[in-house]
Formats: structure tokens, C-alpha cells, sequence
């Protein structure tokens, strides 16, 4: 919601997000210069808690003073519940080795401080995979949730066999993702979040319009058609799980 596009109306969006039923919200960081403009919106909302790290598609920011800084923000408040959003991004880059340590070191900042992450995955299913298990190995444990999740089914049970969360966006309202809905269905109910992803990716029926966290309601209601029981089941089940894994005031 640090965008322009939808700064200028946040008192509106946040009634449009309050009267479909969203209790909690957790805001995303890119990169940690916009930890600034994030912690003001979250002193306008009080249901706004976020997070702090450096995605992969910016990882040639990365700088010696990048780690400290993403830690000593991620103490400076108690609502920064999770270090992200980072990850792996294969789709066009060419920087891999670097992207590979960026996210080393920023799963050792969450484990340290004991907070789960918000990971980015594209085109870098089978690599993440194998650089979870060997910080797992070499590290210790590491929790967090796969964040507007497009991989397949058998890619969704890697993930899920490592303990983390999946999480849907609006892609998964989209007649053509037959595939992200086919990993909807899998997903146990105790491991399964929805997400909004604003303001990119608009679910149906709101494509090709800028994204805000009530159209989460569409998410919701096309996941739970796929899992075959009403949408107040899901609700209950994904607000459940974002208090658990985000340690979230109930």
C-alpha cells in the first residue's frame, strides 16, 4: 500500500477492506529503504503489522551494511513480524550465485531472531528447495510461507514437507491457472493463507484494476469453491494460520 496508486486513498480502501471481514493485514517489504513509508501506514492502521528484507530481484542492492540494517530495523519494532520479502527469481535474471546469497543471509537474520519469511519463487522452484534443506541442515530450522504461490503441485508438496506455508493471490482466480488451482486443493488446512499481492495481480472480477487487500474476499471465495466447502470455513481456517505463523495479536 506504499504505492502511489493507492496512497492517496487509504482511508477508503481501509473501510473497503474492514467491511468484508479483513481483521489483519501484513505489509510486504521489497527493499529496506521503504521501511519508512511502510511503518507510517501501519501508525495509521492499527490491524497493519509488516515486514523488512530485500526481494531477489533487487538483490544487486545488497551492500555490507545490508544485513545490520535489515536486523536493526526488524528490532526497532514490534510490528515487523517477518523478514521479506525475499527469495529466489530465476524468470529473467541472470545473478543467481548473488541472489542465492542474499537469501542465505537473510534466512539467517530470521533465524536468529526467531521470525518467519515471506519468500518470493519464480522459475527457481528446485534450486529453493535445495537451498532450504541445506540451511536446515547446516543451520537450524526456518519457517515462513510461500508467498503468491504459482508452483505445481508436486513443487507445492516439496514446500510443504519443509514445513512452510502456501499462500494464493488473485492468480489463482484466473481461468488459465488451472495448475495453481490444482496446489489450492492440496494444501492441508492448517498450512493455507491468501494474500492480495496489491496492488498487482487483481483477482477476477476486478482484473486489470489496481489491487487492494479487500479483494482478498475473491481469493478466498475461489479457494474454498476449489476445496469444496463454504468461504467462512476458509476465512476461519487462513486467519487461524496467519495468527500462527506471524504470531499475530488474536
Amino acid at each position: 500500500m506504499n504505492f502511489d496508486v493507492l496512497q492517496a486513498d487509504l482511508p477508503a480502501i481501509s473501510e473497503r477492506w474492514r467491511s468484508v471481514g479483513v481483521v489483519h493485514l501484513v505489509h510486504s517489504c521489497v527493499e529496506p529503504e521503504e521501511f519508512a513509508a511502510i511503518k507510517a501506514i501501519a501508525d495509521q492502521f492499527e490491524e497493519i503489522s509488516f515486514a523488512v528484507g530485500l526481494h531477489p530481484l533487487d538483490a544487486q542492492k545488497w551492500r555490507d551494511n545490508s544485513a545490520d540494517q535489515i536486523e536493526s530495523l526488524a528490532r526497532s519494532d514490534r510490528r515487523v513480524v517477518a523478514i521479506g520479502e525475499m527469495g529466489l527469481d530465476f524468470y529473467k535474471a541472470d545473478n543467481q550465485e548473488q541472489q542465492k546469497q542474499v537469501f542465505w543471509t537473510q534466512l539467517e537474520i530470521a533465524h536468529r531472531l526467531d521470525k518467519p519469511v515471506i519468500i518470493h519463487c519464480r522459475d527457481a522452484a528446485p534450486v529453493m528447495r535445495e537451498e532450504i534443506s541445506a540451511f536446515r541442515q547446516q543451520v537450524g530450522k526456518i519457517r515462513g510461507v510461500m508467498h503468491c504461490w504459482t508452483g505445481n503441485p508436486e513443487e507445492t508438496q516439496w514446500f510443504l514437507d519443509l514445513g512452510f506455508y502456501i499462500s494464493f493471490s488473485g492468480i489463482v482466480t484466473f481461468k488459465n491457472s488451472k495448475t495453481v488451482q490444482a496446489a489450492a486443493q492440496i494444501v492441508p488446512s492448517d498450512r493455507i493463507l491468501i494474500e492480495t499481492d496489491c496492488p498487482f495481480l487483481s483477482p477476477n472480477p476486478h482484473r486489470g484494476k489496481p489491487c487492494e487487500p479487500s479483494f482478498v474476499f475473491h481469493v478466498a471465495e475461489t479457494v474454498a469453491r476449489l476445496r469444496g466447502y463454504p468461504v467462512e470455513t476458509l476465512a476461519e481456517q487462513t486467519t487461524h494460520n496467519a495468527r500462527h505463523l506471524f504470531q499475530l495479536p488474536s
